[in-house]
């Protein structure tokens, strides 16, 4: 579904606009209980049972937008029971991040094997004959599967010369690369938080909405109503997100006219990032830790230390681009200013609320959220001024957005640092590529390798908040890095755009 604007991401689209509204204009707390009547009018239904269940989804949907739990079918609850306890600039959402709106699951029957329509019937059945458990008959000129023998094997699946045999998975648990999502007693979706890293891909592959996370639009746009000045630091996946009327030159008054006092580059802390990590894989690797993972990612480095706890080194000690940026912003204008992070994943949300990141970035919005707030807005971007950046960053800080672009970019550097290393690496892309690359690593087989992980397929480029195809996210990213102001980040390069001092903090 990535990449497929459908009636979910417009109803996901006017839940974050209509919160952004809400608390641009500090709407009293009851005028949440509208919202419900303002996206779905009218009488009857049009995608659930009924209008009534379909004002229930959106009333959770809204709860959570505002950083709240959702409500439970058997709580008679407004929409606006307990706004004020988010109503702080400061507040962080209530745990857990990524949440099942239970009576909006479908249920979907999970890693079934069933027949279609297509069976021919025909004589050979080589479905029966590879079948291990005698499950498939052939009556009515079909073939038939007793699921009480079907063991799942997948065996007539490959053998039917017609591909009239299916495996249906549900699509958030297939999805999910680390297992994290199971059935409750009702054959409900349910998650097991002691696995789940919140990357996001659940909630972007259910089909029905009922998997969503948490948002801190409205904490943001209350900081934006305070005295204090809020900072919105980008991530270089943002490239080609709002389409081309979206340049990079419209993109600091875009900030300015949604009410923050500045943006800066996310790649600009990249660039840092990628110093750290050369410096620090040419120090430990091979001769005190066998291998090391890049740090740029919270969903895979959280996933990497609960495969390998007997190597908790293994990801880099480098903070991520978000980290060092934010550290930058603060530094430059004073620990209380706020940060905003802005960028396209939901792992994000979560490695902010860390004790060590919190002082460092106060807010996490993704693309698709910060496209309700433009919406809210009413802003056009061809009505945009063209300004430069507060920034300025490398090629090789811009590629971090895609899979392989870190490694490249620290090894890029490694190579100027010392020539004659051969720096090898391996990049996975997508959670479950991942835990293969970990689970090599941990034989002994990638000793010596710089190890990338990205939880979303595709990289950055293809997170969870992100709007547009990976596809043409890709080609805008490309075009990004071509014309960045430097191809690769170096000592010199980080003096050149003004961060050399950054270094010491």
């Amino acid at each position: 579904m990535k990449g497929t604007y459908t009636s979910l991401n417009n109803l996901r689209r006017q839940v974050f606009e209509e919160v952004a509204r809400l608390a641009y204009e500090q709407a009293p707390y009851e005028a949440f209980n509208d919202v419900p009547y303002h996206i779905i009018s009218g009488e009857y239904g049009t995608y659930r049972d009924s209008v009534f269940l379909e004002r229930a989804v959106v009333r959770q949907r809204i709860r959570l937008a505002v950083g709240l739990s959702p409500h439970r079918a058997n709580e008679n609850q407004p929409v606006s029971k307990g706004v004020e306890a988010a109503d702080r600039p400061e507040c962080y959402y209530e745990p857990p991040l990524i949440n099942v709106i239970k009576f909006a699951c479908n249920a979907c029957p999970d890693n079934v094997i069933h027949v279609t329509d297509v069976c021919q019937g025909c004589l050979g059945h080589p479905c029966q004959e590879v079948c291990p458990k005698g499950a498939i008959r052939v009556f009515d000129h079909k073939s038939h599967i007793d699921q009480s023998l079907c063991i799942k094997c997948g065996r007539c699946i490959r053998e039917c010369p017609y591909g009239a045999i299916t495996r249906q998975e549900r699509p958030c648990r297939k999805a999910c690369g680390v297992d994290a999502i199971r059935s409750d007693e009702h054959g409900l979706a349910d998650i097991d938080y002691d696995k789940c890293v919140s990357c996001g891909m659940c909630l972007v592959n259910c089909p029905f909405g009922a998997i969503a996370d948490k948002s801190q639009i409205y904490q943001c746009i209350q900081a934006i109503h305070s005295e204090e000045p809020v900072y919105a630091i980008v991530a270089p996946a943002i490239a080609g997100q709002f389409g081309p009327k979206c340049t990079p030159d419209k993109l600091r008054p875009l900030f300015r006219a949604l009410g923050f006092n500045g943006v800066w580059q996310v790649s600009a802390g990249a660039d840092i990032c990628t110093l750290q990590e050369a410096e620090e894989f040419l120090k430990l690797v091979p001769e005190k830790q066998p291998f090391m993972g890049t740090s740029c990612c919270p969903a895979w480095s959280a996933m990497a230390k609960k495969l390998v706890p007997e190597h908790p080194e293994m990801i880099s000690m480098a903070l991520t681009p978000m980290v060092f940026t934010g550290r930058m912003v603060k530094n430059k204008f004073g620990r209380d200013c706020k940060v905003c992070f802005v960028g396209p994943c939901a792992a994000k949300k979560l490695e902010a609320q860390r004790k060590t990141i919190r002082s460092d970035v106060d807010f996490v919005l993704t693309f698709e959220e910060l496209a309700g707030m433009i919406a809210a807005r009413g802003i056009e971007f061809d009505q945009l001024e063209s300004e430069p950046w507060d920034s300025i960053a490398s090629g090789d800080g811009e590629g971090f957005a895609q899979s392989g672009g870190v490694a490249q970019a620290v090894v890029n550097r490694a190579r100027e640092l010392e020539p004659d290393k051969d720096v090898k690496t391996m990049a996975a892309e997508g959670l479950e590529n991942c835990k293969k690359m970990v689970m090599m690593a941990k034989t002994g087989k990638l000793n010596g390798y710089l190890l990338e992980g990205m939880a979303c397929p595709g990289g950055c480029i293809a997170g969870a908040g992100t709007i547009q195809p990976v596809a043409k996210s890709k080609a805008s990213l490309a075009k990004a890095v071509k014309e960045a102001p430097f191809a690769r980040c170096s000592g010199t390069s980080l003096k050149e755009a003004g961060k050399a001092a950054a270094l010491d903090n």
